[in-house]
């Protein structure tokens, strides 16, 4: 309700009028601007002068706005993982997941580098699925800084995995595009394969679950990501062992 820009134009009495909304929300909504005046040791002009600050045209207009964020912001019941865990799994019984991942085995094995590109919590597990690779015999490295300016000349023959819950993170499709005129091989990892990043790339493993936000926050669960993650690492190391048998 209230952006950084305007909370930047408040003067000290605004200032303090603000931090005792936010700290009495609940009960601003049921008073009088009076008794707003008292309890915060301000003028009722400087309370109209705040409400105008924020677009509202009188305080009985702030407070109707003010009720309106409340409701919107009210505690959501946040479900067990394991329903989106056992749902997963039942697909990954029925569908083709484990094909998708030997298919993309096939392509890193033959990939002289391993990158890892993600942002928020998919770059974390970037960062988890670089190490995991690395620890049975693939060395990877990951990126998850969105700024980070990518001008190597090592990337012809390279596989980048990219990690995505929306698969329409526009960091990680900007480092995609230029990965990918490179000469990398991308593979994606992403919740559904109809998304810009999983179009974009060679390879797409999708594992639907339902997402699911806490206020502003995504926090669809990763756990499929990490198991996908794990058995493609899995597949790549086995792969690695048989190399030189095939080769003969």
């Amino acid at each position: 309700m209230f952006s950084g820009d305007v909370i930047a134009t408040f003067n000290e009495l605004e200032t303090n009028l603000y931090d005792y909304i936010c700290k009495n929300s609940e009960k601003v909504i049921y008073m009088r601007i009076r008794d707003l005046a008292d309890e915060t040791h301000v003028s009722t002009s400087t309370i109209l002068r705040f409400c105008r600050k924020i677009n509202c045209e009188g305080f009985s207009e702030f407070k109707v706005r003010l009720k309106l964020f409340l409701d919107n912001n009210e505690e959501t019941t946040i479900k067990s993982s394991q329903y989106a865990l056992s749902d997963f799994m039942e697909r990954t019984l029925k569908g083709n997941l484990d094909s998708t991942i030997k298919e993309a085995a096939s392509l890193i094995v033959k990939s002289d580098n391993l990158i890892f590109i993600g942002t928020g919590s998919s770059g974390i597990l970037a960062e988890y699925g670089a190490r995991y690779f690395s620890s049975l015999g693939k060395f990877s490295m990951y990126v998850k800084d969105p700024y980070i300016p990518i001008h190597a000349n090592y990337l012809h023959n390279s596989t980048t995995i990219a990690l995505s819950v929306s698969g329409e993170n526009s960091f990680t499709i900007s480092h995609l595009n230029q990965l990918k005129q490179k000469g990398s091989n991308i593979i994606s990892i992403t919740n559904n394969k109809h998304c810009t990043i999983a179009r974009m790339a060679d390879i797409n493993i999708s594992y639907y679950v339902t997402e699911e936000w806490y206020k502003k926050s995504n926090i669809t669960t990763q756990i499929p990501v990490v198991f996908i993650i794990e058995e493609t690492a899995r597949e790549v190391q086995k792969l690695s062992q048989q190399k030189p048998y095939s080769d003969l």
